[in-house]
């Protein structure tokens, strides 16, 4: 198997709305990103899917590690020998490699935050910074199309995390900054417990709104000019947005429940969204 080959693989298996945006780009970014997004799955995947805590550490140090080697020309895993040629090509930063999997980590550091400053920092490294490096390989001429794609990726990370709640408090991750919750009146043993009330409710609409203002401030900073560039981003947006207007139709029930959109449906959005940017 090639190492194209292998981050196709594993960018298809995670059925993610991401990997569904890919299909409309041309075939040397294509390939470009299914490598940056296999690369993400990987380093994610250490820490969602080991139960060892010391392990996990071990295995983002080697990743650590093969990001250098990456540079130098001489990774070893799959996803590693893929990304050389297109870091080059695209200029990718390797601090930026590097803050993603710091954003890992802190799932094994940090599973609460006390405010929403101390959560942003992790939605930058885990999403915004992608964002960033998204937006090397598809291309722009306005620098103001960075901070769309910052304020794009701190969005995406709030939808996961209102999406997901139920299914994190099962790992014992709570991503709802804790002096918003106190200020709605919900207790962690209520987020544990999967104990839905008022005050969760309204909670909820409160990330709600905070992540529908995350999508408007970047759709406002994304130039006319990089709109066509920036196209398989808008797609992902169409797609996150419909996700979030799912879980409230559905009454926010995120606790006991996970909202996904049919795969059809998202590719009607994705079709949607390429003829109108």
């Amino acid at each position: 198997m090639t190492p194209d080959q292998y981050c196709q693989d594993k960018a298809a298996a995670s059925g993610s709305s991401f990997y569904n945006s890919f299909r409309f780009l041309p075939k040397d970014k294509r390939r470009a990103i299914t490598a940056l997004y296999a690369f993400c799955r990987e380093v994610d995947d250490v820490v969602d899917e080991c139960s060892d805590a010391g392990v996990a550490r071990t295995t983002l140090d080697w990743w650590r590690s093969e990001v250098a080697a990456i540079y130098s020309g001489r990774p070893q895993h799959p996803v590693g020998q893929a990304l050389i040629p297109i870091v080059k090509q695209y200029r990718l930063s390797q601090e930026h490699l590097l803050e993603i999997i710091d954003g890992m980590e802190m799932d094994l550091d940090r599973p609460r935050y006390a405010d929403f400053k101390a959560l942003q920092l992790y939605c930058y490294r885990v999403a915004s910074v992608v964002g960033l490096l998204t937006v090397e390989i598809f291309g722009y001429s306005d620098r103001q199309t960075l901070k769309y794609a910052h304020d794009l990726g701190i969005a995406f990370q709030l939808t996961n995390i209102i999406r997901d709640v139920g299914e994190d408090a099962r790992r014992n991750r709570i991503y709802l900054p804790l002096d918003e919750m106190r200020q709605f009146g919900v207790t962690e043993a209520d987020i544990l417990g999967s104990r839905e009330s008022e005050g969760f409710q309204k909670l909820m609409a409160f990330q709600i709104e905070r992540a529908r203002q995350y999508y408007r401030q970047a759709l406002a900073h994304l130039p006319a000019t990089d709109r066509k560039s920036q196209r398989t981003g808008l797609i992902m947006a169409a797609i996150y947005q419909a996700t979030l207007d799912e879980v409230v139709s559905s009454g926010c029930h995120v606790l006991k429940e996970r909202v996904s959109l049919t795969p059809t449906y998202k590719l009607w959005l994705a079709i949607k969204a390429w003829w109108q940017n």
